[in-house]
């Protein structure tokens, strides 16, 4: 059961999903016909007997929203046109907000909106857009009481936290590393930066079901734990062994710290469990045993920022950026230029960075 992109026309109208759409929103079904005949689509999730579990619809607009109060100016928006998961499923939103995320800087859009009907059952959603930054902007009225909050993201601007700016990167004033990341666990916790050919490919389309915001990571690193709220980390790829490290060992990404932990962080294992069994990609049996048998860790806990377009090998970071070869890879600053030049490397879209 995948995030995947489906034409309208082979989405079933008549699943029961969408029944509250089409109580709350009167026009829906004749809505959805009409993108169904315009050949559009949507991102959605389905379980294995082909009914919709969440549902995404993105759209461009460029005109004044006079419909809502206060009227706001014509500007580059993307409106999210449809937005429904069921309350449980928190990582398919965020999921789903990294989608609106990318799609917004490929675009290269002044804003992000979304309308919410403001009801209890609905304040989970209304709370997870604002964590990320957007603002209840004007209200969009159905009849003489009913209205829709218009929260609004500005994609012009930031106000200074890791999340809520999320997802740009401050480029100054804060350390940057490298962290070195097994094959296998990389592959899980960044599934749009795998080791891929060096053809471009569009991340915006990218649709793995494990594609979320925040990542845990636990390691035994030395100097880990002087990681501080705001660092970047570009993630290193080591090899998988198929081929000269030179080649195979990759920068794939870049991410932002949020949270550092270490043992004495948590009251018990059971609290260590619930911070990190979320988010990670270790089992809970693992989890378990490092808190009992190897508890000098240092959990991480990232935002995932920029996947690179064009992975930057072992060979280009020492031919070109300069890196030591005999330093230690695992964990190792880098500096303000050399992170810059990685960057350029990588093609990663430069929209994504702030200074």
């Amino acid at each position: 059961m995948d995030l995947e992109v489906r034409k309208f026309s082979d989405i079933n109208l008549e699943d029961s999903f969408f029944d509250s759409l089409k109580a709350s929103y009167p026009e829906f079904s004749e809505w959805f016909d009409k993108k169904s005949k315009m050949g559009e689509s949507a991102y959605v999730f389905m379980d294995e007997a082909g009914k919709v579990m969440d549902f995404l619809y993105l759209k461009i607009e460029n005109e004044e929203m006079n419909d809502v109060i206060p009227s706001l100016p014509a500007k580059k928006r993307l409106k999210v046109g449809t937005f429904k998961l069921l309350p449980r499923h928190t990582l398919r939103g965020e999921r789903f907000m990294k989608k609106i995320m990318d799609r917004a800087i490929a675009d290269d859009v002044n804003e992000i909106y979304v309308t919410i009907f403001p009801t209890k059952e609905l304040q989970y959603l209304i709370q997870s857009f604002e964590n990320y930054g957007f603002i209840h902007m004007a209200d969009k009225p159905h009849g003489k009481e009913s209205f829709e909050y218009v929260l609004v993201k500005n994609m012009r601007d930031t106000v200074g936290d890791v999340v809520k700016d999320y997802p740009f990167v401050k480029k100054y004033g804060v350390s940057k590393y490298i962290l070195s990341i097994r094959p296998d666990y990389h592959t899980k916790l960044f599934p749009d930066s795998i080791l891929r050919t060096e053809d471009p490919y569009d991340l915006v389309k990218d649709i793995s079901p494990t594609n979320s915001i925040h990542k845990i990571y636990i390691c035994w690193m030395k100097d880990v734990g002087k990681l501080k709220k705001g660092d970047l980390l570009l993630i290193y790829r080591t090899s998988d062994e198929q081929g000269p490290a030179y080649f195979r060992s990759v920068v794939t990404s870049v991410c932002t710290v949020n949270e550092v932990k270490t043992y004495k962080d948590f009251a018990d294992v059971e609290d260590f469990i619930k911070y990190t069994n979320k988010y990670s990609v270790f089992s809970e049996d693992e989890l378990r045993h490092w808190y009992k048998h190897k508890n000098n860790f240092t959990v991480i806990k990232i935002l995932y920022n920029v996947a690179f377009t064009k992975k930057v090998t072992r060979k280009s970071l020492l031919d070109f950026v300069g890196m030591d070869s005999g330093a230690y890879w695992g964990f190792m600053p880098v500096t303000d230029r050399q992170f810059e030049e990685i960057v350029k490397l990588g093609n990663a879209d430069g929209r994504y960075f702030i200074n």
